[in-house]
């Protein structure tokens, strides 16, 4: 069986799902004729037409605006951001229109918005933010990050067919660097769901993304040391899996919260007050984050490479945390 890369793995779950569903449709810049930034949509266009595959002027707020529309009546819009990034300028239509919908009328928008997020790519500050944080509290969304292809093709499926938003991120660094066997058979990974990476027995590392395998370098190294890691990969970001992450910290007692984005209100901030709130009798150590400073991301490699989280890092404070 052939391998399937991370963004051949999105790629097929979209495909399948435009296949399957004639109300699935892909929205979004150079998404038809050029096929996606990444490539993401290549040979879209002429499988399924204009219709179905619309390219779009430089405006996320009106892509998203166009999407939230079309849900309303009766379509399942696939909204591509071509970098993460400017998911902010898509904003207001994504928090104050599809998010609050079910709440206000009981309506479901059952759109998505995918795109690339994070560095390690000299792609500077515009070009590798991680903005998962800035949708934390937002009541009515769901926001998912798979780490693997088999998650990849899994979760984008799950995504479209929900019945309200989702926002779908992608770590670039992963697109074509990672790869494996895929099921032929249709399936999906189910939203709200972590798994278990790598089990152990003396600290845990929860995460996501492309920092699951950093962590699970770091495991390996520290195996060798005779520390034995467990890591988390949460899957889905909104709702957090609280089971998970419960069982976990009873099977350890240490954890460390594991993200590439800024440290002042990132996403391990919340899974640290939910491990205080629901989980203190339970750790034998301090909760831990290792995180990117608050920073923009730099331009520069070097620059870029001292600013990211990585896997030496990681390391150190697993070191350090076991010997508490």
């Amino acid at each position: 069986m052939a391998l399937t890369t991370y963004i051949d793995a999105i790629r097929e779950g979209m495909r399948e799902e435009l296949q399957r569903d004639p109300s699935v449709f892909i929205i979004g810049e150079d998404v038809g004729t050029y096929g996606g930034a990444f490539r993401a949509t290549a040979g879209f266009l002429e499988e399924f037409g204009p219709e179905r595959v619309v390219d779009t002027p430089i405006a996320e707020s009106g892509i998203v605006g166009v999407a939230v529309g079309a849900a309303m009546n009766g379509m399942r819009p696939v909204a591509e951001m071509q970098f993460i990034d400017f998911i902010s300028c898509g904003f207001n239509q994504i928090v104050n229109l599809a998010a609050k919908a079910r709440y206000r009328w009981n309506a479901g928008v059952p759109i998505v918005v995918r795109g690339p997020c994070g560095g390690g790519v000299s792609g500077g500050p515009f070009h590798s933010q991680n903005v998962e944080g800035m949708f934390l509290n937002v009541p009515g969304l769901k926001i998912v990050e798979p780490a693997t292809a088999y998650d990849a093709k899994g979760l984008i499926k799950a995504a479209i067919r929900d019945e309200d938003p989702v926002l779908f991120f992608e770590h670039k660094f992963l697109y074509r660097r990672i790869k494996e066997e895929l099921p032929s058979d249709d399936y999906i990974v189910p939203i709200g769901k972590a798994r278990v990476a790598r089990e152990g027995t003396d600290l845990s590392v929860v995460t996501f993304g492309a920092c699951v395998h950093h962590a699970l370098e770091a495991a390996e190294t520290l195996d060798r040391e005779g520390v034995s890691i467990e890591v988390v990969d949460l899957r889905t970001l909104l709702p957090i899996d609280r089971d998970a992450l419960a069982a976990t910290a009873r099977k350890t007692n240490k954890i460390i919260l594991y993200h590439e984005a800024q440290r002042t209100g990132g996403i391990g901030a919340e899974l640290a007050a939910i491990l205080a709130e629901e989980c203190f009798e339970w750790l034998d150590g301090p909760l831990t984050r290792v995180t990117a400073p608050d920073s923009p991301v730099p331009y520069a490699p070097p620059l870029e490479a001292a600013f990211l989280p990585g896997t030496e890092d990681l390391i150190a404070a697993a070191r350090q945390l076991a010997s508490y």
